[in-house]
């Protein structure tokens, strides 16, 4: 295999796909890792066999594919320390917020693939929506599909917007998961449960019921009426949250998170 590819970046979104592609048969030497923090590169190199460097050199040259994984903020600095180094690569960006046209100029390139992916994908079960430029060909799309593949599923999207409206659902989605964990569980210990058994209730139900929605025909409204007897438990619950206009309040919240995705492209995708 020819395929070589490099990380800018080794937090734990870098961590999830290289794992992932080590799965995938990969080797160790076909995968490179610029981190500037000693405690991470001494982590990658325990956990994965990598050799990560401190800084961009001319031990890049050999990447088919550089992969960005680093914060917002450092984006643009990181951009101009590799861009000498990569000049044939394509390029995949999973950093949050920053849009293509920023990272064309940055790199000089146009062979870009924006991504949005999320942190289940640190046990695989990640979803990743990807955005190609058109100077990225189909054989590019291929091998961005390829490797997003081995952290869960992956979803094209035809507009680089709606990656602001993908952020605000999957990217940011599992803290919102999370947040209602924490509900569950707050109350199933007010109700005389202990904290690990509420927890494992809490947890295991949103497991259960993903893998229902997955597996039905049926909408996820169709599904929760069938669990909703009128007068019954469910229904009381449901009752209440209405009351309290909790899904509108819900739809709200996710508004917000899309609108903080464009001001971060606004923010930091400046010259």
């Amino acid at each position: 295999m020819t395929t070589h590819i490099t990380f800018i970046g080794g937090g734990n979104m870098a961590s999830a796909i290289l794992g992932g592609l080590l799965r995938q048969g990969l080797r160790a030497d076909q995968l490179s890792v610029v981190e500037p923090f000693a405690p991470t590169r001494d982590k990658l190199l325990a956990q994965f066999g990598i050799h990560a460097l401190a800084a961009a050199d001319a031990r890049l040259a050999p990447s088919t594919l550089v992969v960005w994984a680093v914060k917002p903020q450092t984006f643009r600095d990181a951009a101009a320390a590799v861009r000498p180094h990569v000049a044939d690569a394509l390029h995949l960006s999973v950093a949050a917020g920053i849009r293509s046209d920023s990272i064309a100029r940055w790199l000089g390139t146009e062979r870009i693939v924006r991504s949005m992916p999320n942190t289940p994908a640190l046990v695989g079960k990640g979803i990743t929506a990807l955005f190609a430029r058109a100077a990225a060909t189909a054989e590019d799309r291929s091998t961005v599909d390829n490797v997003m593949a081995s952290t869960g599923e992956v979803l094209w999207v035809q507009q680089e917007s709606q990656l602001d409206a993908v952020t605000a659902i999957s990217g940011s989605g599992p803290a919102y998961v999370f947040y209602f964990m924490e509900a569950m569980t707050e109350a199933g210990l007010g109700m005389g449960l202990t904290r690990e058994q509420a927890h494992r209730l809490a947890v295991g139900t949103f497991v259960g019921a993903s893998e229902l929605a997955r597996a039905a025909q049926d909408p996820p409204e169709i599904l929760r009426e069938r669990v909703t007897s009128k007068g019954g438990t469910t229904f009381a619950a449901i009752s209440a949250m209405e009351h309290a206009n909790m899904k509108a309040l819900f739809v709200r919240a996710i508004q917000a998170a899309e609108v903080r995705a464009r001001e971060l492209g606004d923010e930091f995708g400046k010259d």
